[in-house]
């Protein structure tokens, strides 16, 4: 029986030094407490936890990333949007981020959620369509300043996709297509000044010099020619017969 006992007690106490010893890797922190209170963070490589007094919470310093679900949004124009994004965020305080707050994933997560709802629902579909940048900025700058107290870094958020529903999709169809003739006619338009301009300043030119003006309808005769007509019936001025004559 005492042998057995020395047995178990050798097995146990083998146990209890090899338990003492921990291993953290380069990214991950160990957050020690000591009889409940916070002791101090640390870590990486080869570290002691004494069993039975210390506990370690292991944290991975290596940045996340994590997919928002699709959220329903209202625009500010009552626009109904379908919106999911992708958060980019690392610890940077371990102690913070396991005694702050209670599962810092999934409270990041809850609060990038009801961010992206609330800063898109205070912007119109056309600003969401063409200042994603700006609206990614002002969406890491809110979740970056929130997490700050539970010891994380929001690096970057990026919105993926902005479903919209069959009706709209329509009316935007529209809407550009209208928007492109409206161009065209403003292009067509100051074609039509530019010419009248120009025209103006010939006629100008011309009434200036009468011979310009001859040598113009000797040019438009010979235009007409060569159009292969066989008959041409054109009214000649009288003024044009005149200077002919002299």
């Amino acid at each position: 029986m005492l042998p057995n006992i020395g047995i178990f007690l050798a097995i146990f106490g083998l146990s209890l030094v090899v338990s003492l010893f921990k291993i953290l890797r380069e990214y991950e922190r160990g957050v020690i407490f000591l009889l409940g209170r916070f002791y101090k963070v640390k870590g990486p490589g080869l570290i002691i936890v004494v069993p039975f007094i210390q506990q370690m919470v292991r944290v991975d310093l290596r940045t996340v990333v994590m997919d928002v679900p699709t959220q329903d949004v209202i625009s500010r124009d009552n626009v109904s949007v379908k919106v999911n994004a992708v958060i980019y965020f690392r610890v940077l305080n371990p102690q913070k981020a396991i005694i702050n707050v209670e599962h810092y994933y999934d409270a990041t997560s809850q609060l990038a959620q009801t961010t992206l709802r609330s800063v898109l629902g205070q912007h119109e579909l056309d600003e969401m369509l063409m200042s994603r940048d700006r609206l990614n900025t002002d969406i890491q700058d809110i979740l970056d300043r929130q997490t700050d107290g539970w010891g994380i870094k929001v690096s970057n958020v990026e919105i993926k996709h902005i479903d919209l529903n069959e009706s709209m999709i329509r009316a935007i169809a529209k809407q550009a297509e209208a928007e492109r003739e409206r161009r065209a006619k403003v292009i067509h338009a100051e074609g039509e000044l530019q010419a009248s301009e120009k025209l103006l300043q010939a006629a100008k030119v011309l009434a200036k010099q009468p011979e310009a003006i001859q040598l113009r309808y000797l040019s438009t005769l010979n235009n007409i020619a060569g159009e292969h007509n066989s008959t041409i019936v054109f009214p000649v001025p009288l003024d044009f017969m005149n200077s002919l004559k002299k």
